[in-house]
């Protein structure tokens, strides 16, 4: 039977169209492959039941159709990549501007790489009856507490020695550091955690600009505020 291999019949869309087909296959049809599929169905047509004129002309404006998508989608991609590259040139730009600038970061977490201190912030929702502030090593172990802090609403800022509740120096790692505030109603009072640095260097990776406090290495969407020149 025409069109049948090894006891196996594959047809092909069109009328008495048949045709020989891949053994692996693709779930999106590129235009080379729409191509090639219609070629496949006028060599393999019946020559006593040929592909309807209709049909024919309407699968030409599919490919004409798709082949216009895949041009946008080739536009669209380069644009994209070009508005990438104009704005990692502006960040580039704008960051070297940031050296000798106090910023205040976001985030609990915190890196000691030899430093001597380092200034960890909060802002507070509402007003508190207490705040506790406990700082943690990267197995989670409590380190350190600091009791009694500040609890108006707004931002508090308090300085770290890197020295655990016994006054002794920490080994360098990663921490973290959680705010607890209570109110007077017992209730907890949401706070915001960030962390205090001066920017030092700006350096340029293959995944995006990094800023340089102390050694340790920053992405610009940490910063949330910039104070001016380092006094």
């Amino acid at each position: 039977m025409a069109g049948e291999t090894n006891g196996v019949t594959n047809t092909a869309s069109g009328s008495g169209t048949t045709a020989p087909m891949t053994g692996t296959s693709k779930s999106v049809l590129g235009k080379d492959d729409f191509m090639k599929l219609m070629i496949s169905q006028l060599k393999y047509q019946d020559p006593l039941n040929p592909m309807d004129g209709t049909q024919f002309s309407a699968q030409l404006a599919q490919f004409s159709s798709l082949e216009q998508l895949t041009n946008m989608n080739d536009s669209l991609k380069e644009s994209i990549n070009a508005n990438y590259l104009l704005t990692q040139s502006v960040n580039n730009t704008m960051s070297a501007n940031l050296i000798g600038k106090d910023i205040k970061l976001s985030g609990g977490g915190i890196t000691l790489d030899g430093q001597d201190d380092i200034s960890l912030g909060y802002s507070l929702a509402a007003d508190a009856k207490t705040v506790t502030v406990n700082v943690y090593d990267e197995n989670g172990k409590l380190v350190k507490t600091f009791e009694n802090e500040k609890s108006s609403s707004g931002d508090h800022k308090l300085l770290w020695n890197f020295t655990d509740n016994n006054g002794n120096k920490l080994p360098d790692g990663k921490y973290t550091f959680e705010v607890k505030a209570k109110g007077n109603d017992g209730q907890d009072v949401s706070a915001e955690l960030f962390k205090y640095a001066t920017v030092e260097s700006v350096k340029f990776t293959e995944q995006g600009t990094k800023i340089m406090s102390e050694g340790i290495e920053y992405n610009l969407s940490d910063i949330l505020e910039v104070f001016g020149n380092n006094s």
